[in-house]
């Protein structure tokens, strides 16, 4: 078995971390002109200029008398989920806020808490783990960590994706936000390694009681962004929690075994899932993926309610 410990040092507040993070989440002018003539053109779409509309109203309703309080995530003002403009998001606020199925989203302009219409989730039982991914695992090429280069992983995930528009939503503004959380100890990264100890893969996410909310991967290498997510649900699984929220299909996250539900169904689940004890601080992988590798979903489950029941 590969034991992996990921670095617990904590000094996110010193001047010097301060300093890279700031030239880490440096976005030039150039690049945010080319974000906002990119999320303008996103937005006009046909699939969703119909949303635009709601979307003015909300803005308008916000200028006019916009209040602190989280919106109700089941009364969007659009197709698209947007439900309030975002104020004051401290840790403390998007923990709450994701515990009632909203999370922040804007490619420009103010955030907008967000409830989709359908979620898609991950119940681990359902997780499926290919044969080749399996393979891969076992070749010991990989080593995967949490929590040990979470800033590095946001700049990867906002990065440029082949076949892809370069619009990202992980802007500085939203880096920063989610750095901030992390340092409280809510949103956690996976890192995955190659064997010259290059970041090759990860993805990172936010935590709340027993419900994990998966926010954006990356691979530079294949299926390393997989393996890495693997490695991951293995470990939400052996701790209790009961869901990965990955908000929007994608073709990954499907092979895996996500699937979506309706708003309703997503926000009972999700009720239960948050109720449960929460997993705060830094985490520390205790296996690496040649364990997970001959990992069946139901294993974790069944040791689980065997613990329970001693």
């Amino acid at each position: 078995m590969t034991e992996l410990v990921a670095a617990s040092v904590d000094s996110a507040n010193t001047p010097q971390v301060s300093e890279q993070r700031q030239a880490l989440f440096r976005e030039p002018v150039a690049r945010r002109v080319q974000r906002v003539v990119l999320g303008t053109a996103w937005a006009v779409q046909p699939s969703r200029i119909g949303s635009l509309p709601g979307l003015a109203r909300l803005w308008l309703a916000d200028l006019v008398g916009g209040g602190r309080e989280l919106p109700d995530p089941r009364r969007p003002a659009n197709a698209m989920g947007a439900c309030g403009i975002v104020h004051d998001p401290t840790p403390e606020r998007l923990v709450e806020a994701y515990g009632r199925g909203l999370f922040p989203l804007a490619h420009f302009g103010p955030l907008k808490w967000m409830s989709p219409p359908d979620r898609c989730i991950l119940t681990f039982a359902d997780l499926h783990i290919e044969r080749t991914l399996r393979r891969l695992m076992r070749q010991g090429r990989y080593t995967v960590t949490f929590d040990r280069a979470f800033d590095e992983v946001m700049v990867a995930c906002a990065g440029r994706r082949r076949g892809r528009w370069p619009l990202t939503w992980i802007t500085p503004r939203v880096m920063r936000l989610y750095a901030e959380l992390h340092d409280a100890g809510h949103a956690h990264s996976f890192e995955v390694w190659n064997r010259t100890g290059a970041l090759v893969g990860g993805g990172y996410g936010v935590a709340v009681g027993g419900a994990f909310f998966g926010e954006s991967q990356f691979s530079h290498e294949r299926n390393t962004s997989k393996l890495g997510l693997t490695v991951l649900h293995w470990h939400l699984a052996r701790w209790g929690f009961l869901l990965d929220d990955g908000k929007w299909p994608t073709p990954t996250t499907c092979a895996m075994g996500f699937r979506c539900v309706p708003r309703e169904e997503f926000l009972a689940l999700l009720g239960d899932a948050v109720a449960r004890p929460g997993r705060t601080g830094r985490w520390v992988a205790e296996t690496g993926p040649e364990t997970v590798a001959h990992w069946r979903p139901e294993d974790c489950a069944h040791a689980r309610r065997s613990s329970q029941a001693a």
